[in-house]
């Protein structure tokens, strides 16, 4: 028997004008339709060292070539006019579908910790799907379908986010128990000092699960800053109110240049000297430094 699998969105297309797919044997020629050689025979004859500006000027070209010669011509294997062919088909051939197919792409992901999935830098609510489960996300050109990996069962419809980093998960959905990610990330904020600690537990609070990316952003800082930078960058960020990690990103990028900037800039020291003190030596002394120099020189060589 043989059962061959469809690819996704070829078979959405057969249900979307319902028909049936009869699909040929591998390495089987002889039960391949002759159907595909009008496709060979169109790239032979119409197209063939012939280049155009648009699609639409092809097309044109196309449906005057179609209709002026290749349906006025004999079919070699049917020995009868193309045309009429088609006509004697079109009786049995049914209205095409009022709304057109939609195109989409497949791709699976991960539910995350948060219950959502990521798309395009974007958050979305992946609920009834378990946390750590493989889904299928269906994109389509305005909104996309999160489905069950196994079964194909729809299982979330969201429209699509208007700009990336957006999240489109309901307040009630959010989760705001602390699971072990959680806790590994506070125990980093703790090591990097008092205020960071302060503030993630502050927007863990305020944002359940699906703030941990934005405290796994902070966190990692320690990868390029010094933590006591970080920690200072945080303490400010509570004061002024915007606890946001691009705020505190930059925040920690200025700490970070005013310290090399203090770094890099010389100190010049002030002496305090007394009209009896004497800043250089004689000419004498130099000299004899000089030709006490060039003996040991000659010496070692």
């Amino acid at each position: 028997m043989y059962e061959p699998t469809l690819n996704s969105l070829y078979a959405a297309v057969l249900s979307h004008y319902h028909v049936i797919a009869d699909p040929a044997r591998v390495r089987d020629p002889n039960r391949k339709g002759c159907v595909e050689n009008a496709i060979q025979h169109t790239q032979s004859t119409a197209l063939k060292g012939r280049r155009f500006e648009s699609i639409e000027e092809q097309n044109t070209f196309l449906e005057h070539w179609e209709t002026r010669w290749a349906a006025q011509r004999i079919h070699g294997h049917a020995r009868q006019q193309v045309e009429a062919l088609f006509q004697e088909e079109r009786k049995a051939l049914g209205p095409l579908p009022l709304m057109p197919f939609a195109y989409f792409t497949d791709g699976e992901r991960t539910v995350c910790d948060d219950g959502c999935i990521r798309h395009d830098h974007s958050s979305y609510a992946a609920r009834p799907a378990r946390i750590g489960s493989r889904v299928l996300v269906r994109v389509f050109e305005q909104h996309l379908e999160i489905r069950d990996a196994k079964t194909q069962a729809l299982l979330r419809t969201h429209a699509r986010a208007a700009r990336p980093g957006s999240l489109v998960l309901p307040q009630e959905e959010r989760i705001f128990n602390p699971s072990r990610e959680t806790h590994r990330i506070l125990a980093q904020a703790r090591e990097i000092g008092p205020a960071a600690d302060q503030l993630c537990r502050q927007l863990f609070a305020s944002e359940g699960r699906v703030g941990q990316r934005k405290l796994w952003g902070i966190v990692h800082l320690v990868k390029r800053y010094p933590r006591t930078l970080i920690d200072q960058a945080c303490a400010q960020a509570l004061q002024e109110g915007v606890c946001s990690y691009k705020h505190i990103q930059a925040l920690t990028e200025r700490l970070t240049a005013d310290a090399l900037k203090a770094l890099q800039t010389p100190t010049q020291a002030t002496l305090d000297l007394s009209p009896s003190q004497v800043l250089a030596h004689e000419g004498n002394d130099y000299a004899a430094a000089f030709s006490l120099g060039a003996a040991c020189s000659a010496l070692i060589h």
